[in-house]
């Protein structure tokens, strides 16, 4: 069983030394670089990773360009603000004695966040189960703008592998608020409107104190304090957006 790891990079010199260290114990390390500006793909090379250059087009197409190049069938795909944790590398450098046609074809893994200098536990930022190490020969990424994920084919065996993905994507609030604004929000509305979904001013106004009860209340962010309570303000202000985006969408559609 070899594994080829694969990260996606741009301007990430902060991020992928640590990341490539992470995933050190794979067979193969290949970094797919957008074009970046800064020290990234020169740093990665340091690190002993193949890296690769593809102009960027979107996330689920570079990660299945990643996916396409690789050395390996089986896939571990990382993130570079990501970082494997000990227990789940642990679990990861078991699997090869096990039986291979004792072998799922894919294995989620649980991701936390670290936010605010704390570990989250609620708001919906936990256990945030992603699909990260499969058998691309069984599987893929799927076609989506944001909040992409592996589909696994029909008939596939996915299974849950202990320990954590470790998530530093957020630097502080303004970080977190330019993400929204610049990528999330618009990608997501985006996304809504390719699926068929729509919504009215009635929706717009609701959604922001929905997605903050939702965080806040009914997924336990308020077990995590300040954080918590970040979060679900930055949710309500996701939502909120996302849907003034999409109804401007809609509009332009109908103007055409």
């Amino acid at each position: 069983m070899k594994i080829s790891a694969t990260i996606i990079t741009f301007d990430e010199a902060e991020n992928i030394r640590a990341a490539c260290e992470s995933v050190a114990w794979a067979d193969e390390i290949l970094v797919i670089d957008s074009e970046s500006t800064d020290a990234t793909r020169e740093i990665a090379a340091e690190c002993g990773a193949r890296v690769i250059v593809n102009a960027w087009p979107g996330f689920a197409a570079q990660k299945q360009f990643g996916v396409d190049a690789a050395n390996h069938d089986w896939i571990f795909s990382l993130d570079a603000d990501e970082r494997v944790s000990p227990e789940l590398l642990d679990s990861i450098k078991r699997l090869p004695d096990i039986d291979e046609s004792q072998l799922a074809d894919g294995y989620r893994v649980a991701r936390r966040a670290f936010y605010m200098g704390r570990w989250i536990r609620g708001g919906g930022w936990y256990p945030d189960f992603q699909l990260r190490l499969f058998n691309r020969r069984r599987g893929g990424w799927s076609d989506r703008l944001i909040h992409e994920s592996v589909t696994m084919n029909a008939g596939a065996r996915v299974e849950t592998l202990k320990g954590e993905l470790l998530h530093y994507s957020m630097r502080d609030s303004a970080h977190h608020q330019r993400m929204i604004e610049e990528r999330y929000a618009p990608l997501g509305a985006r996304q809504m409107l390719r699926d068929g979904k729509r919504t009215t001013r009635v929706r717009i106004s609701v959604a922001g104190p929905l997605a903050f009860l939702r965080s806040f209340v009914l997924k336990g962010g308020w077990r995590d304090g300040g954080a918590g309570f970040a979060i679900a303000k930055f949710a309500a202000r996701h939502a909120a957006l996302k849907h003034s985006i999409l109804y401007d969408l809609q509009s332009q559609n109908r103007l055409r």
